[in-house]
């Protein structure tokens, strides 16, 4: 009885630290089995840069980027001995906060103890959040402050407590320093309005105090984010984004131009993700009227992003969905567990929502052990393993590499001066003394490699790494066929047709 008593009063901290460990297990099993792709390298580059010299903290402003997540990977790879790693660790701990956050917005909203943990397990073993929570990108950073976001506002209308203002200004103010995306956390500030509670008194005076905090949550959050003008590189950020979002000039010279293509791209992704039974449980979500507004928050912070990105997306990815398939997957799980109370028996509520689980269970297998045959969007795999994004070589070119510069100077070209290459060798390489490493792209031409290149094979053992599209190439990840003199010391098929990565060695 003692045991049992113990047992029940710290019930809630036990399936905690279970939780915790399932996720942890779930985010670091297998955290390397993708080699570094493209985005990977370029951030974890820069984290290695501003970690070794303060005057570039502001590094990824020079290509448009906001800095918190470099600012926290460049700790992590301080501590931490493998650079890739360290970068993942960072979506890892990120998504780990989500969870949290998670438990906490659905017992908000919802007031029962058990969905907001059912949710909370749902968050750990949905595909979506755990293919990003194990990659060195920005995307899960951003959905932790989402819903974090969104918890301060849902406290803010519900309770009016100054507080809570100020913390909410200050995380959507740390979303703001990870992507522009964030702003979407202000633009649905006014929705959560919608939640505020008519039937207590002093109404007025409740309205007033909740637009003043609301205005404090708006202020904060935009001083936090002028912490960026503090670098000169502080006007890219909106030249970057209008790389990726249409301008509303550009949008009104045809503004549906984008809009059926972008949905069917999103929306095609997005369902691949939730799968099409959890979509439906989503919609049955609101076939019962409890907890109506509350939904309808939700599924505001939803459809607002989704079709803002459908209508000025110029350039979009899977990853954009992640922030905002959050509030989704809530309204799903709460779906789930209503649709589970009309059921009679405990044991039949068990398979029920046994088999939603089991068949996310099923793609979370394959995205740990088995990417490529995961049930999730090609245009993923593409990017992380099977398309030219892809660093499927960089572990074994590394490995060369690093042998051959043990015996003397070495030189490397690469295909591309930013991005995978030659981001991903300077990570392992670029403090190596006999190791050079310089890319090239529009050098790349018919008839023989740049002078530099053949003018260092004349000195030293020189190698080229191609993996990626270019004019004179005539197969993606090979050497311009017109060039001599190009020893191949091995290539790598990826699973994209007709698509290599290729490490030459250059004689003169």
């Amino acid at each position: 009885m003692y045991y049992m008593a113990i047992l029940k009063k710290y019930r809630l901290l036990l399936i905690f630290l279970g939780l915790s460990a399932l996720y942890l297990f779930t985010r670091l099993y297998n955290i390397l089995l993708l080699p570094i792709f493209t985005d990977e390298a370029i951030y974890i580059r820069w984290a290695q840069i501003a970690a070794n010299d303060p005057n570039w903290l502001f590094i990824s402003l020079t290509d448009g980027k906001q800095p918190s997540y470099v600012w926290i990977a460049m700790y992590l790879i301080r501590m931490v001995e493998d650079p890739l790693l360290a970068g993942r660790l960072v979506s890892v701990i990120a998504g780990f906060f989500t969870m949290i956050g998670v438990y906490l917005l659905t017992n908000e909203l919802f007031k029962k103890r058990w969905i907001a943990l059912f949710l909370s397990l749902l968050y750990i073993i949905f595909p979506f959040s755990l293919v990003y929570d194990r990659l060195a990108l920005y995307d899960s950073l951003v959905a932790t402050f989402t819903v974090w976001a969104l918890y301060g506002e849902v406290l803010l209308v519900k309770y009016g407590q100054w507080k809570v203002a100020v913390w909410t200004g200050v995380v959507i103010g740390a979303g703001l320093l990870t992507k522009s995306i964030a702003n979407f956390s202000l633009i649905l500030l006014p929705f959560s309005f919608l939640l505020f509670d008519f039937s207590k008194k002093q109404r007025r005076k409740r309205i007033i105090k909740w637009i003043l905090q609301a205005g404090v949550v708006v202020i904060l959050a935009q001083l936090l984010s002028l912490i960026m003008r503090l670098s000169p590189y502080y006007y890219i950020v909106g030249q970057k984004d209008n790389v990726f979002i249409a301008s509303f000039s550009e949008w009104i010279a045809n503004p549906f131009g984008r809009v059926i293509g972008n949905i069917d791209g999103l929306g095609g992704w997005l369902l691949t993700y939730l799968t099409i039974p959890f979509a439906i449980v989503i919609v049955a979500s609101f076939l019962n009227r409890q907890f109506m507004r509350e939904k309808l928050v939700l599924l505001l912070w939803f459809i607002i992003p989704f079709f803002a990105l459908a209508f000025f997306g110029k350039v979009i990815y899977p990853r954009y969905l992640l922030f905002m398939a959050m509030p989704v997957l809530l309204l799903g799980g709460y779906g789930l567990c209503m649709l589970a109370g009309f059921l009679r028996y405990r044991a039949v509520q068990a398979i029920y929502l046994g088999i939603f689980i089991v068949s996310f269970v099923v793609t979370d297998y394959y995205i740990l052990n088995d990417f490529n045959k995961a049930a999730i969007p090609q245009d993923d795999k593409g990017q992380f393993l099977t398309n030219w994004p892809s660093g499927v070589g960089v572990p074994e070119t590394v490995d060369y590499l690093k042998e051959q510069a043990k015996k003397g100077e070495i030189y490397v070209a690469t295909e591309g001066t930013f991005g995978l290459m030659p981001y991903a060798l300077e990570i392992y390489l670029g403090n190596n003394p006999n190791v050079t490493i310089k890319g090239f792209f529009w050098e790349l031409q018919d008839g023989a490699p740049p002078p530099e290149v053949v003018e260092a094979s004349k000195k030293m053992p020189t190698y080229f790494v191609f993996y990626e599209p270019c004019g004179p190439c005539k197969v993606v990840g090979e050497a311009p066929p017109s060039w001599k003199n190009m020893e191949q010391i091995f290539q790598i098929e990826k699973e994209a047709d007709g698509v290599y990565y290729t490490l030459y060695q250059v004689k003169y």
